[in-house]
């Protein structure tokens, strides 16, 4: 009895299996499922954007097929082909409205405005030579186009101009230049004028001659960039909220610091600051009111600087930086400081090295003051400004520009500053490399 049960139970699922065996055979032969297969083939060879309307009949067909069966298995393959496409193809999904996100996305681009950076310089008296080696120092490394705002002199603005338009086509390409008389808004032009340099004092004034800028990177014009301009210009997305200028600091070590020995007259922190190289958000410095001496309330940048100078003009000795530390003495949260080596100077190097960034990381900012590029004093200095005063534009960097500086570097070896070469050729070097990706490597191509 035992085995007749087995038997039976044998029999009836050997007839379910064929019974289902035939009933898949039939599906597959049905002629509709065929030509799904046939238009789902022909969609894979043709990658194009119609071969979603294919789907979308042959779904449809789908739909109007009676047998359950056929519908519901063939359903989950083609939803998932159906969402795939959406998803690589984005565009094409919708005929309606997706062409039209397509389009809007790439007339954004195209209208995007390219950003710029902005460098402010004044030049007086035999300053020509030196703010246009600064000038090319910029433009040599720089990766986005810069607008110079050029203060000059009355003789020496048709100079400028002359130089600069004659500079080739593939520099002129990456700036533009704005040429301004010295003027000033406040007080006595000429005692402004005379104030510690010539024209130096013309930098305070800034904020309130260029209302249309937002950001400013200000330099002497005794400074050399060894590395793109762009490097400090995204310091500015350091600042906090309050933080409206940025500055290093005038030295190092406060004992042998000029401020900490012998200002007569507050300044910045324990050693000051120095103003060669100064990072600005105008529109910070415009709108806020700086808290001083003279008054219980505060001043805006234009009414404080001449009052200001009335009061401390007999205590001054460095002019305009002087001003700017007595200011920055009463309003410390609004300033950003930067690490020495984005100003340079030979006190780092003359009294013994003592900037760690600078040897560390090298030079980012070279600034020459004390007249170190027309003398013997510090041949260090005047190497690095004699090969990129002299670098025709369209030579080979490290051949006409690394190289003579490397070499002549040899023989500074022994002065005060040049005992760490490294100092001043490691970022000029690491520069060089990453200007040379940017232009050559990029642009290189595998062949398919």
């Amino acid at each position: 009895m035992r085995i007749h049960c087995k038997v039976v139970v044998i029999a009836v699922c050997l007839g379910v299996f064929l019974l289902l065996y035939f009933l898949g055979g039939n599906a597959a032969d049905d002629p509709l499922l065929k030509e799904v297969v046939e238009e789902e083939e022909e969609e894979d060879s043709k990658s194009s954007p119609s071969s979603l309307g294919l789907g979308r009949d042959v779904a449809a067909k789908f739909a109007r097929k009676s047998p359950a069966g056929v519908g519901v298995r063939a359903e989950e393959p083609l939803r998932g082909r159906k969402e795939g496409k959406a998803i690589n193809r984005g565009a094409s999904v919708n005929a309606k409205s997706k062409p039209r996100s397509y389009v809007a996305r790439a007339v954004v681009k195209r209208t995007r405005a390219e950003e710029v950076m902005h460098l402010a310089v004044v030049a007086c008296g035999n300053r020509l030579d030196e703010t246009l080696a600064m000038v090319k120092s910029a433009l040599l490394f720089s990766l986005k186009k810069i607008r110079f705002h050029i203060f000059a002199e009355d003789p020496l603005a048709p100079q400028f101009k002359e130089r600069l338009d004659q500079w080739p086509r593939s520099v002129s390409a990456k700036f533009q230049y704005s040429i301004y008389p010295i003027t000033f808004s406040v007080g006595n032009a000429d005692e402004w004028k005379k104030l510690f340099k010539p024209c130096a004092a013309q930098r305070l004034f800034l904020p309130v001659i260029l209302k249309d800028v937002d950001s400013l990177l200000y330099v002497d014009t005794d400074v050399l960039f060894l590395r793109p301009m762009d490097d400090i210009w995204s310091l500015l997305k350091s600042f906090n909220s309050t933080q409206l200028a940025a500055m290093a600091p005038e030295h190092e070590v406060p004992k042998i610091g000029w401020y900490s020995r012998f200002a007569r007259h507050p300044f910045y922190g324990v050693t000051g600051v120095n103003s060669g190289v100064m990072l600005m958000n105008l529109t910070r410095i415009r709108s806020t009111l700086f808290k001083n001496s003279m008054i219980p309330s505060g001043l805006s940048w234009e009414d404080l600087l001449h009052p200001l100078y009335q009061k401390y003009k007999n205590h001054i000795t460095w002019g305009d930086q002087d001003l700017l530390n007595i200011i920055f003495h009463y309003n410390p949260e609004c300033l950003f400081i930067f690490p020495c080596q984005w100003n340079y100077r030979p006190d780092h190097c003359m009294y013994g090295s003592n900037c760690k960034g600078a040897e560390e990381e090298g030079v980012s900012i070279l600034h020459g003051n004390r007249g170190v590029y027309h003398d013997d004093k510090q041949p260090a200095f005047k190497v690095v400004y004699d090969a990129i005063r002299d670098f025709p534009f369209e030579d080979n960097m490290f051949q006409s520009l690394f190289y003579p500086i490397q070499t002549k570097f040899l023989d500074t070896v022994n002065t005060l500053c040049g005992r760490i070469p490294q100092v001043f050729l490691k970022q000029i070097e690491k520069t060089m490399k990453k200007v040379f990706e940017e232009k050559v490597v990029r642009h290189v191509r595998p062949h398919k």
